[in-house]
This record gives C-alpha cells, structure tokens and sequence, in this order.
C-alpha cells in the first residue's frame, strides 16, 4: 500500500501554482473525463487553443474570473508509489493568512518562482512562514524557464540566493531541492525535458514520489483531545461512559497509564471503542471511544496523554503568532485561545518581537502586529492548559486565537517557536535604531 505525502505550493501572484498543480494532476492522469471537458470548453471560451491547467483548480467562480487563487484548493491524486493531499494556496500578499491554513498539515512545500523575476519580497516572506511553521521540505521550483531560453545560468543564481535565504531560516541544504520547470509546458514536472540536458536532476513527480516524509505522529507521544463525554444511560449501557475524540499523536494500548489534564487525575484505559468493535490499540488519526478504569471528571477540553511524558501544564507561555486579522494586536488585549477543543479567555500581556522576514530581524518590543505579522508574544490564560511546543508536537502545540466579540479568528498562535532570525543579524527597535541581538534575544528557530 502506498504511503501518504501532504504538500503545499507557495509562490507570489502569477508564479504559475495552479498550473503547476494542473498539470500534476493533468499528467497523472487524476482529472474526471467531464472535468476535463469542462476545462477545455472553459478555455475555448477564452479563445485558448490549449487547455487552461490552472482552471483545474482554481473552483470560485472569483478565481476564474480574475485569473488568481484566493481559497485553499485541496487536490488528492495518487500515483503507483505514493498517494498525495495538495494544498494549492494564494499569493497574494492579504491572504498569506490561507498560506499558513494550506501549509500548517504540510510535509514538503513547493515553493515557485519566476524564472524572470527571481527571488522577490513574497518568496522570502513564504519561505519564512514555512519555516516557522515547520515544513521540513521545501521544492523551489523555477518555472517559466522557457520564458528564459532554459537558461541554466539563471536557474543557478536563483537556486543559489534562494539557498542563502532558505539556510539562514534553518533548512539543511539537503532539505531543499531546485527544479527548473515549465507548468504550462511540462518540461521537468512529469517527464524530463530535453530543454534542460544541464539539468540531471529529478522530476517533481519523481522527486514527490520518493522524498523521505516527516515522521510520524505514531512515534510522538500520546495526546487525546477530549471531543465529547459519552454517557448513554440506556438499560444496556447504564453505566458506560466513554470519552470520544481524534488520537492526536502516538499510540495506546488497553492497560496504558494515562493522566487526564489540567486536572492532573491519573486512570489506566480499560477499553477502546470504535463504531466498528473494540481495539486493543488505537493510533494518530483514529476517532475512539475510550473508556478508563477510574470513575473520574473528565470534559470536552480535557486532554488524556501518556502518564509518562506528559505536556506542561500551564497558564503562562510564550508563543509565536501570525496575526491573520486586519484589527492590529496591541500588548493587553483580551482574547479567546482555542487550544484543542478547549477554548479559554486569555490576555496578550506583551509583544516581545516582530519578525521582518525581508531582513531575517526581530524588531523588539513592537507597538502592534498588523495583517500578516508575525510576532513573538506572551499569553496569560485564564484557566491553565496542557501544551506541547509546536516543535514537539505540531498537533497539540498549535492553537487559535479567537476575537471574544465576533468569534472571528485573529491569529494562528505556536507554543514556544521561535522566530527564524539569522544568527548574527542585528534586532532593532521601533524607533529603527539598531543593537547586536542580546543572546536572549537571538530568537533563531530550531529549523525544521
């Protein structure tokens, strides 16, 4: 059975993403025949004499019209060696907010430019994003290099500044692979071109299909967010009462010991229940039921894990956030943090740091974060929670913060990441006067 590869493009406007993903799709020979018909109609309606790939994915009716991707596309494709889940997300600057939605589950990111225009402003800032996110695999793949002659002198200089900028944000230089495409053409996405005999490197499909995955959530620890409290008290089931919810990482077995959080309350698992029977061990990314030996207080929010390892407990943390709101954040406000299905009121007691991704520099003690910043900042809770840091654990070390007026989501917080800065480059201040970066100030992420 082939394995599963969770990907995401990201590039700026007009770079090529979904093309790129319809011409994936397109050559794998994933596309519905109607669907196809109705792209190639689509596209005579255009006056195009080929197909259109990129209407393949691009579903609003917005998007068509305008040429642009503005939501999230999630494709599923699948070849003889692997099945993928893409995310193909926008370039647009005002919704780098999607970009982290598509990129947070990711394993591998392709990362597009154009081999016109190179490295620019946008690229650094998805680069950085990734980063902090904790893709561990970035493509950069330099398409439209026919608008270039296949020009092998600037697919190496873009290849090389992107290198630059992509290991000063952590990235081992075998975690980065450059493949000079063309999505409109197909040269080098699916079969090899023979515009590129300098190039001897892989296919994107082929590098897809073979590129170690991250590992794991089954190797992690085990983390069970609370979803609901199963009390049928039917005549059959008088005395059950289970505890239903997604197992977030790692494995459990009947007989494990297990503590349930922020109480602190420790139980062994006496059952595990399904839709479809009992188990006797259940994994990451399967719903159970499970039932515990002790008769204990247990609600939706509360979180069961290994009584071995389990997360720290706390209503006081330091998080990095990327402010998805065009209200800007301000040192004291009052927020709701959604960790999990527990959602508590909480206050944003100081802004440490804002990252300025174009000059790889914290800028200490902001005033505010505004749309699409990203920050350093620390969060007092109003009831404590049990979290992992996000490099930990990307399940239980991620959370929301919520506007407590409208409900409407301000901010995607981790637990304890740190910013990417380069080791070395000067922080600043508000008033743009420079000093080296303090060693506690030296927010370098832990790369991916």
């Amino acid at each position: 059975m082939s394995d599963l590869l969770r990907l995401a493009t990201a590039g700026s406007v007009d770079d090529g993403k979904s093309t790129l993903v319809g011409r994936l799709l397109y050559d794998t020979k994933s596309v519905l025949a109607d669907t196809l018909d109705a792209v190639h109609r689509a596209s005579a309606d255009r006056g195009l004499s080929t197909p259109d790939l990129s209407l393949l994915v691009d579903g609003l009716r917005s998007e068509r019209e305008q040429g642009i991707t503005i939501d999230v596309a999630y494709r599923y494709f699948a070849t003889d060696k692997r099945s993928f889940v893409l995310a193909d997300t926008p370039g647009h600057v005002q919704y780098t907010r999607n970009t982290v939605t598509g990129a947070s589950t990711a394993q591998l990111a392709i990362l597009l430019v154009d081999a016109r225009k190179g490295v620019i402003e946008q690229t650094r800032r998805h680069a950085a994003v990734l980063a902090l996110l904790g893709v561990p695999r970035l493509v950069l793949a330099v398409n439209k290099i026919d608008l270039v002659d296949f020009d092998e002198t600037t697919f190496a200089r873009i290849s090389k500044e992107f290198t630059a900028h992509a290991t000063a944000l952590g990235y081992s230089p075998d975690a980065v692979v450059h493949i000079p495409v063309s999505a409109l053409a197909g040269d080098n996405v699916v079969e090899h071109s023979t515009n590129t005999p300098w190039y001897s490197g892989p296919t994107l499909l082929e590098h897809l299909e073979s590129v170690p995955v991250e590992a794991d959530p089954h190797d992690g620890e085990f983390r069970f967010p609370v979803q609901y409290v199963i009390r049928p008290r039917t005549p059959e089931h008088l005395d059950y009462r289970g505890y239903a919810g997604l197992v977030a990482s790692g494995t459990v077995k009947v007989g494990d010991e297990v503590v349930v959080l922020p109480a602190g309350l420790r139980s062994t698992v006496e059952k595990i229940d399904t839709f479809d029977g009992p188990l006797a061990e259940a994994a990451a990314g399967q719903s159970v039921t499970l039932l515990l030996a002790d008769d204990l207080d247990v609600s939706r929010g509360d979180l069961i894990a290994a009584a071995g390892t389990p997360p720290q407990v706390t209503d006081e943390f330091d998080a990095t956030l990327c402010w998805l709101s065009e209200k800007p954040l301000t040192p004291g406000a009052r927020v709701l943090v959604k960790h999990g299905a527990r959602t508590v009121q909480a206050i944003v007691t100081e802004l440490r740091a804002r990252f300025d991704e174009q000059r790889l520099a914290s800028v200490d003690s902001p005033t505010s974060l505004g749309l699409n910043e990203i920050g350093r900042v620390a969060i007092r809770t109003a009831e404590p929670l049990p979290v992992d840091g996000y490099y930990s654990s990307r399940r239980t070390g991620a959370f929301l913060v919520i506007d407590a007026a409208d409900g409407g989501t301000l901010a995607a917080g981790l637990v304890g990441a740190g910013l990417p800065v380069l080791d070395g480059v000067d922080s600043c201040t508000e008033g743009g006067n420079t000093a080296p970066v303090a060693d506690d100030h030296a927010l370098v992420s832990p790369g991916p």
